[in-house]
């Protein structure tokens, strides 16, 4: 029921961002009318650096007799982008996350889950209005797991394929530098080895909330 409501509250935050990022834009429009065709120019480098948090969309674990639970794990995005023309953009995302992770019943701390994510990305970004550039992207590569015991259970998670879908937006304050929020949710769905048994229901796919900076040249 945690993790329903938990669920329940991402989705919620993630309707009113997108609707207050509508009614900013259409203000903005109405406003001064600097809507254009295309957010960025033809042949520019984009590199972004942020940070933010990542609550994970279910239990990790929900095998009967090793049932988890996790906590909010902390988020680091940073970014190397190309734009291909003014509104396409390709390049690489590299992304690293960590997650405590408890036994439920008994209760006992079991560690963390590190996990590096390699995202080879394609952005859009169709439209600008004035200061503000809204985008969404989405990315495919792999998710590199690990995890460190905090007892004697012994566990070592798969590697498992990446599927990332974000969208979010630039603020920029010059030419050259911007300030960014992302909002994006990131498949991580595999198994993992447990003392030594085989557990197929691990699962830390999440959504993650970013803030950063991106410079522009």
């Amino acid at each position: 029921m945690r993790f329903v409501a938990l669920r329940a509250c991402v989705m919620g935050f993630m309707m009113v961002s997108v609707i207050s990022i509508l009614s900013t834009t259409q203000l903005v429009l109405a406003e001064d009318g600097k809507q254009g065709f295309g957010g960025i120019d033809e042949g520019k480098w984009v590199l972004g650096m942020r940070a933010g948090f990542a609550p994970v969309t279910q239990t990790i674990s929900e095998v009967p007799g090793f049932r988890t639970s996790t906590d909010v794990g902390s988020l680091v995005n940073v970014q190397a982008m190309y734009s291909l023309n003014k509104w396409l953009l390709a390049g690489m995302m590299l992304e690293w996350e960590r997650h405590a992770v408890d036994q439920e019943r008994p209760f006992g701390d079991l560690g963390h889950q590190d996990t590096v994510s390699v995202l080879p990305t394609v952005e859009v970004r169709p439209v600008r209005f004035g200061p503000i550039i809204p985008y969404a992207n989405m990315s495919f590569g792999v998710n590199v797991n690990s995890f460190g015991e905090s007892s004697a259970t012994r566990i070592s998670p798969s590697n498992t394929f990446a599927w990332r879908l974000g969208w979010g937006a630039d603020y920029m304050l010059t030419k050259q530098f911007a300030l960014n929020t992302e909002m994006a949710y990131k498949r991580n769905d595999g198994h993992a080895t447990v003392n030594g048994d085989l557990n197929n229901d691990w699962n830390a796919s999440s959504f993650g909330f970013l803030f950063g900076a991106k410079l522009f040249f």
